[in-house]
């Protein structure tokens, strides 16, 4: 990144030589990216991260057809994006790629949402059975943002097919991306998004992978980027950032990563066991390495994080209270657990074990005094 801001750089779309340089940085960083998700260099569409990617994906196919299916554990980018398109009139949809007369009506957008087991695991067979004659797309999670739990994606990706060959399925992958092994050809999807930051490489930067092929309407029009598939001119130095984090964990640092990410959870998870009303959420097994969710009984999870925050610990509420919407975790709700009362870790490259034993410590500490006034009180 450094690079790029240090050097001469132009406009990648112009034709002069600061341009044309500037456009072989960019392609030369879209075939890394390829490369690190199992993709071809042209089914990269440059994002200012996942949430951009994801609406791309909602709105960009809403014109296919009128209907979306997704879980109840979806990260609040595709529920939320799909609930706009569905509260949006019919006639707001249409495009010049396709005229409707003037008397002839759209149909309304709808969404089913389908539930999850007790880990927040969806059946790719619910999946498959939700898709109507009037389905667009469905959107799976590669792996939950809140508990960490890894989904069927390969199964359910099958089972939408088969049960509607034209059908989209679109993967967000932006929680799994760089945590595990992803590959975009190998899942059969037709669309996923990802998000740079969540793997080492600059805020503000993903992509939206687009099977080859594949025509989106645009979510941003004004300019002919990204092949037409993405107005507004390119983040250069963000896209190099994405592309050097790409590069790094394709030549071992993934691995690494997530062996030292189950290391340390497992040393949280035991820590934690030891402490009364700490319950684990998530599936034991098929989860990702680096994310812990718990409840906590007893306690509200705000005063948790303050006093957690005091020993230097950075954690955060699983639920959504810790925002100023104060909605119980949608995620916690559907898998039928205490959606008010939880705690979220995760551990990066950059994390000890004496970072682990400090946050242990400290949310000891943090649960006995704070259960100590309420018996004093």
């Amino acid at each position: 990144m450094n690079r790029w801001w240090n050097a001469s750089h132009g406009d990648p779309s112009r034709m002069h030589a600061e341009a044309l340089t500037a456009r072989t940085e960019i392609e030369q960083a879209r075939q890394q990216v390829a490369d690190f998700f199992g993709a071809r260099p042209r089914e990269v569409i440059f994002t200012s991260g996942a949430t951009e990617a994801i609406s791309t994906a909602v709105w960009g196919a809403a014109n296919r057809a009128s209907h979306q299916v997704l879980s109840a554990v979806e990260h609040s980018a595709v529920r939320l994006s799909v609930q706009r398109l569905c509260d949006q009139p019919a006639q707001s949809t249409r495009t010049h790629t396709q005229p409707t007369a003037p008397n002839q009506a759209q149909p309304a957008h709808t969404a089913t949402i389908v539930g999850v087991d007790q880990f927040g695991r969806v059946s790719p067979t619910d999946m498959a059975a939700a898709i109507q004659e009037s389905t667009a797309v469905v959107h799976c999670q590669w792996a939950n943002h809140e508990v960490g739990t890894i989904q069927p994606v390969a199964e359910v990706v099958q089972a939408c097919k088969q049960r509607s060959p034209d059908v989209l399925v679109h993967l967000d992958a932006a929680s799994a991306a760089g945590k595990v092994a992803v590959n975009f050809a190998a899942s059969g999807a037709d669309l996923m998004s990802v998000s740079a930051h969540k793997f080492g490489g600059p805020s503000g930067i993903g992509a939206l992978l687009v099977r080859r092929g594949l025509r989106l309407v645009p979510l941003l029009e004004g300019g002919d980027q990204e092949r037409a598939r993405r107005a507004g001119l390119e983040n250069g130095a963000a896209i190099a950032g994405f592309a050097a984090a790409c590069t790094v964990l394709s030549h071992g640092g993934l691995e690494q990563e997530a062996a030292q990410a189950e290391i340390q959870t497992n040393l949280l998870r035991r820590a934690l066991n030891e402490l009364k009303g700490v319950r684990v959420f998530g599936h034991p097994r098929k989860r990702l390495e680096h994310l812990l969710c718990v409840g906590i009984s007893d306690v509200e999870p705000q005063a948790v994080l303050i006093a957690l925050d005091k020993a230097g610990v950075a954690a955060h509420s699983g639920s959504s209270c810790a925002s100023e919407s104060l909605e119980p975790s949608p995620v916690l709700k559907a898998m039928q657990a205490d959606a008010q009362h939880s705690l979220r870790f995760s551990v990066g490259w950059n994390t000890t074990p004496k970072n682990i034993t400090a946050a242990a410590n400290a949310l000891t500490q943090a649960l006995t005094n704070l259960r100590q006034l309420q018996s004093n009180g």
